[in-house]
């Protein structure tokens, strides 16, 4: 069978990760670094035995989009809107202090002044996969740590959309104020327009037909994926059209059995996403770029939970509760592999900046996720003791 039938990609990703998640859990690691070493191992820059893993990836973005569809399904709309005007400074300040710490170090390494500013971009955010997969909804406690963190994601997510924009507009050599203009009307305008789609249309009909559990997934399945269009013709993140089309069903009690229902879905194409993630993973600029690499990962490591426990303590958050909140975000985000490959594909950075950008962003990936796992209740723990849905 070719290397490139969707059969045999199938085949591979999912034995593969069958194999190496068995081994995982014997020697108790980390599920989430057995798919990225998977796709280091198989991708085109191992073995080669799956040579173009764009399909791979694409794939793996529908997981993203159901996991931010099932956290929004748990979140209220008024304790979204609370949470947001909470977090505003925090993530504003927060983002300008991590932007500044992967300048200084750009600019250490003898880097050039718009590859610093780069790196520093791609640094102020944080894992929407990793945080929020790894969080369990089943406990009040972390019902609220969940929301803090996803109030602070979603104006990530805005803040990024930004950032790619202004990158769009250095290939051309100026920013379109037009296209900044419509990211500010047309979030809160989808938000509006979904709500009372939701109210007078939506939930009448799954009222009438929601003895036909076939007919309430189809239905939630094929909302989510409107809003997923809707925000990509609107210049929006698809993750935040897929995490507004949750929230404007979280008032109705089917919005739990929705959630149940689609968690199998979400977790078979994560595998792919995270598999996709290693896989993008070229060892050959590796010798010139560890060291700034690892300081990259260091100083999110270390700095991200610190800061954000800091400044979530003067919120008027407890100690405890931020200190979590800092260590499940104390990573970069697949955001920054974005910035990495939009800036290097518009030529606006090296080929080894690039590489340093992906280079730290996995190894924060691999080095949070084993923190959380050991430390936190997840539903990914190999301690039964943590292990929570």
């Amino acid at each position: 069978m070719h290397n490139e039938s969707t059969i045999f990609l199938i085949f591979v990703i999912f034995f593969g990760a069958a194999i190496l998640g068995t081994i995982a859990m014997y020697t108790r690691q980390s599920l989430l670094v057995a798919y990225m070493l998977l796709g280091a191992v198989l991708g085109p820059f191992g073995l080669a035995i799956i040579p173009k893993i764009q399909v791979v990836s694409d794939v793996g973005e529908i997981g993203i989009i159901f996991l931010l569809f099932l956290l929004g399904l748990h979140l209220q709309p008024k304790n979204l809107l609370l949470l947001l005007r909470k977090t505003v400074l925090l993530t504003a300040a927060s983002s300008i202090i991590f932007a500044i710490v992967g300048y200084i170090i750009g600019v250490s390494f003898h880097y050039t002044q718009p590859e610093s500013l780069i790196l520093g971009g791609a640094m102020m955010f944080s894992s929407t996969i990793i945080g929020l997969k790894l969080l369990p909804t089943t406990i009040l406690h972390h019902k609220h740590t969940g929301e803090v963190m996803i109030s602070i994601l979603l104006l990530q997510d805005v803040l990024a959309i930004i950032v790619l924009l202004f990158l769009k507009g250095g290939q051309s050599g100026h920013i379109e104020l037009s296209e900044l203009g419509l990211v500010a009307v047309s979030l809160p305008a989808l938000f509006i327009v979904s709500t009372l789609f939701v109210r007078f249309i939506l939930l009448k009909l799954l009222a009438r037909f929601d003895t036909m559990q076939e007919y309430v997934w189809l239905v939630s399945i094929g909302w989510c994926l409107l809003l997923v269009q809707a925000s990509f013709w609107l210049h929006l993140s698809v993750q935040v059209g897929a995490f507004i089309a949750g929230v404007t069903l979280a008032e109705h009690p089917i919005s739990q059995y929705i959630a149940e229902s689609l968690k199998p879905l979400r977790d078979l194409f994560l595998v792919a996403f995270f598999f996709s993630v290693g896989a993008y993973f070229n060892t050959a600029y590796l010798p010139e770029v560890i060291v700034p690499a690892i300081l990259l990962a260091l100083g999110a490591l270390i700095l991200k939970p610190l800061i954000y426990r800091f400044l979530l303590v003067r919120e008027g958050e407890t100690k405890g509760v931020a200190w979590e909140v800092g260590v499940r975000l104390g990573q970069a985000s697949e955001f920054s592999l974005l910035v990495a490959y939009l800036a290097g594909n518009h030529s606006m950075i090296s080929d080894k900046m690039s590489f340093l950008i992906q280079a730290s962003t996995i190894i924060t990936f691999v080095v949070s996720s084993y923190w959380v796992v050991w430390k936190y209740p997840t539903p990914m723990a190999t301690s039964a003791k943590l292990r929570q849905d």
